[in-house]
């Protein structure tokens, strides 16, 4: 049996396909300390150049099909979350994967899937976006209500794009294929993320304006005044994630 068809019998059945669009990434550089509690088990953080990174992001889901079907009124919505970076070793491999400190939706419905199916941190806000382009620029923004505040983070992107530079902070981010979760401090969830390698877009010009410590907890309270060390778009892509698997 040829070695592609080897893998294709490896891979978990579809648990969702979507068309992620315009994700803003801001990044943050943030001490290894302040993520120990949250590291799932028999996984470890992931480094870039020695240096450690914790992501805000916020995109579109478009499309959004679960087991192949369209949920009505649950197909095209924000998602803003919090996210680190971590590794686990399978067999020879490592696989490079993402763990959420929070996932925030507008959709209670999918944080109850999300929640009870992959033991996720979702949490349902009322949530808003902008998007346009003029005089070669594209705004985008992706707005969240807490506590009768928006929250939200923005960005002006130059149209041209680009392939993130190998070894680069770029493709460190956007390059990880797994997701991981801690059930418990003993378990851990794990699922894959298929799409291509994404198409990049300089900003010149980024917003963000969120309550870490309310939305997050006091630990994260010291990116409220934290400038990035890196704020870009990915164009996005139609995406695949699998169901997950203990491990």
């Amino acid at each position: 049996m040829k070695r592609i068809e080897l893998i294709k019998l490896k891979q978990k059945p579809v648990f969702l396909t979507a068309f992620w669009k315009n994700l803003i990434m801001a990044n943050y550089e943030i001490s290894p300390d302040a993520l120990t509690e949250f590291v799932p088990a028999k996984t470890e953080l992931d480094y870039f150049n020695s240096k450690c990174y914790i992501s805000l992001v916020g995109f579109m889901f478009l499309d959004t099909k679960i087991m192949g079907m369209k949920i009505p009124f649950h197909t095209n919505f924000e998602e803003v979350n919090l996210r680190f970076y971590v590794k686990y070793k399978s067999g020879n491999e490592w696989k490079r994967g993402v763990t959420f400190i929070k996932e925030i939706v507008p959709k209670f419905f999918i944080e109850l899937v999300a929640n009870n199916i992959y033991s996720e941190k979702y949490d349902s806000m009322p949530m808003k976006n902008e998007l346009s382009i003029h005089d070669g620029k594209i705004n985008t923004g992706y707005f969240w209500q807490h506590n009768n505040n928006w929250n939200f983070i923005k960005a002006e992107t130059e149209k041209e794009s680009f392939l993130a530079a190998e070894n680069s902070e770029e493709e460190f981010i956007t390059e990880h294929y797994w997701g991981y979760t801690k059930v418990s401090d003993s378990k851990t969830s794990e699922y894959e993320v298929e799409h291509p390698k994404w198409k990049l877009h300089n900003v010149s010009r980024y917003e963000v304006n969120c309550d870490f410590s309310n939305l997050y907890g006091k630990r994260f309270s010291f990116l409220q005044n934290q400038k990035p060390s890196s704020v870009f778009l990915a164009e996005g892509s139609e995406v695949i994630v699998r169901k997950g698997s203990n491990i």
